[in-house]
């Protein structure tokens, strides 16, 4: 079937089940922004694959909503499926919430799927509804009998993360836990993030693609660890390595039962931003509920000593990668056949050599000429540029590995450019400076400090329609919060040992894309008598490409920082080089 027929196919289930819209999120029950393909149900009806968004159906029409990341993929790929695009965040635009709540009738119904959205999620729902009396069921997953070859759910192995890389231990960091329910007089935590479990328990999987992560919950007492899991994924070695951390392994789909039983002296933590509304359901009404973020996620985002050290060896390797293709790509672009598939494909052959690689932390974004202001484009066979020595090409990669995860963005320069790439480039490259080398506040927020980095691109009238940074897991989700760095960011403070992005861009739909990314680590600074300051310490180590580089653009601090950053790069990254390598990125680092 193809997209329409898929659409008709749905509109007559919801005919027959008297339904007049049906909502189809991007989540899973986990409410985890990347997915097990099992879960892609708003991919397959409407032939969008981008990360994030929520396809709306009526009998009549159907929209689809997402973010500025992909407003150019979506319309590409919603490009004669009569699925209306609605840009999301640009002024005029409604959510797809008030468009229902305008276009439905008094007395309407709407279907959703209640594992696929949170708590929260549904109460934003019912409170958008309520002057209509439009009433929302949650017991519907309307692509049973439509979507006839589904992926099952995955149930890959786990494996246990060594102490030598995860720095604590898994009773550890339960007894973490257990004293900060101790302080909120907490009974039961219930934790839903797949993240949050696979870094309490130390264990990792591969249940969701570039993702290390299984399919779980988890429920905390002050007596019991209780891990709900598909017992097939659970080798005798992990299995022991878990009960002997006191952890207890249950099925999977017997959390329901436990969160049934609970009564009215009982006191449950959740998160309601990551708690599905349906396994909220089954807690009874008598049991007192506590919400806020989950104590996992708090605790995780902190890396400890041994993580950051081990992070620290991590990025050297993964800038040895990124060098070693760098080279090659230098050596080769417009002598040999390179498309936008083969030069993603061999940076992650020479990944793939470093030690300790798992895996992509997500697939890598390579955007020649115009697929760069795609943000989150990712080429197929049919849309794949073959490369040329011209213009620019935007690379935004990462990967897995034992000891940490990576991501980096670089824009490499393959032929002349024009003045005003050259211009766009040089702003982005200062903002991504200006916010490397910023000292703020203790107690400041990502909304802060996100101004240092577009201050620049706004005294020209540029934008981004993106974040300016996000945090980074620990072999764990390549996004990982609570901390970021955004004009809408959470109140969540910035505390040392955290790791966020710095990756300000430019984009001129049509032309080309620009963004510079490197990971910074939160660290402890100077204390005055005005107060405690913290800095960023830069973790990435990579050459940025200085041939699109206005210099007279740059103030003379700037110059010193990039200076003193590629003097490092070339310390750190020349002794595992060969020595042509070598000697090309001595080139490349090369002061102005």
């Amino acid at each position: 079937m193809n997209t329409k027929d898929r659409i008709l196919e749905l509109r007559k289930k919801m005919a027959e089940m008297g339904i007049d819209a049906y909502i189809v999120p991007s989540s899973d029950p986990h409410m985890s922004e990347y997915t097990a393909s099992h879960w892609h149900g708003r991919q397959w009806l409407s032939g969008f694959t981008g990360s994030a968004g929520t396809l709306v159906v009526m009998q009549k029409t159907a929209g689809l909503w997402t973010d500025g990341r992909y407003y150019l993929q979506a319309e590409e790929q919603l490009a004669g499926s009569d699925i209306d695009l609605f840009r999301a965040g640009m002024e005029g635009v409604p959510s797809f919430t008030k468009y229902l709540a305008d276009n439905l009738e008094i007395g309407s119904r709407i279907g959703i799927d209640g594992r696929l959205f949170s708590v929260s999620q549904v109460r934003e729902m019912e409170k958008a509804f309520a002057g209509k009396n439009i009433t929302i069921d949650l017991d519907h997953d309307l692509l049973v009998g439509i979507w006839n070859d589904r992926p099952p759910l995955p149930a890959e192995p786990v494996f246990i993360h060594d102490i030598v890389y995860a720095g604590k231990t898994a009773t550890e960091k339960i007894g973490e836990v257990r004293e900060k329910m101790a302080e909120k007089n907490i009974d039961y935590h219930l934790i839903s993030g797949l993240d949050d479990i696979a870094w309490l328990f130390n264990i990792r999987g591969n249940d969701v693609e570039y993702n290390p992560v299984a399919i779980s919950y988890a429920l905390i007492s002050d007596k019991e660890a209780r891990l709900f899991i598909d017992s097939t994924k659970i080798s005798e070695d992990a299995g022991q390595a878990l009960t002997e951390a006191g952890i207890i392994l249950e099925d999977y789909e017997s959390i329901g039962s436990h969160l049934s039983g609970l009564g009215a002296d009982d006191t449950v933590l959740l998160d309601p931003y990551r708690v599905n509304s349906l396994l909220h359901g089954l807690i009874g009404d008598d049991v007192k509920k506590l919400e806020d973020v989950n104590i996992t996620t708090t605790l995780k985002a902190v890396k400890n000593r041994i993580e950051i050290e081990n992070l620290r060896q991590a990025h050297i390797r993964d800038g040895v990668a990124m060098v070693k293709f760098l080279y090659w790509l230098d050596k080769n672009v417009g002598k040999t056949h390179i498309t936008e598939i083969t030069a993603a494909d061999k940076l992650e052959e020479f990944r793939s050599k470093q030690e300790n690689y798992m895996g992509l932390s997500f697939p890598t974004i390579a955007g020649f000429k115009d697929h760069g202001a795609i943000v989150h484009y990712l080429a197929t066979e049919e849309s794949a540029y073959e490369l040329d020595a011209e213009g620019m090409i935007l690379i935004d990669s990462g990967c897995q590995y034992l000891d940490g995860t990576t991501d980096i963005t670089r824009t490499v320069v393959l032929g002349p450019v024009s003045q005003q790439q050259a211009i766009d480039y040089t702003l982005v490259l200062k903002g991504n400076i200006n916010l490397a080398k910023a000292r703020f506040l203790k107690g400041s927020t990502g909304a802060n400090l996100d101004i240092l980095a577009r201050m620049y691109l706004w005294e020209e009238g540029i934008d981004y329609k993106h974040g300016t940074g996000h945090g980074v897991g620990y072999l764990l989700n390549v996004h990982e919060g609570p901390q970021g760095i955004s004009m809408a960011s959470s109140k969540v403070k910035l505390e040392d040992g955290m790791i966020v992005t710095n990756e300000p861009g430019a984009y001129r739909e049509g032309q080309y894309g620009i963004r510079i990314e490197n990971e910074l680590l939160v660290r402890e600074d100077i204390k005055t008598e005005f107060g405690e300051f913290l800095r960023f310490e830069v973790l990435t180590w990579c050459p940025i490409d200085l041939d699109a580089v206005v210099v007279d653009l740059l103030g003379d601090d700037e110059r010193e920082w990039l200076n003193s950053y590629h003097q490092k790069v070339y310390a750190k990254l020349s002794p595992f080089l060969d020595r042509y390598e070598s000697q090309w990125l001595k080139e490349k680092t090369m002061a102005i």
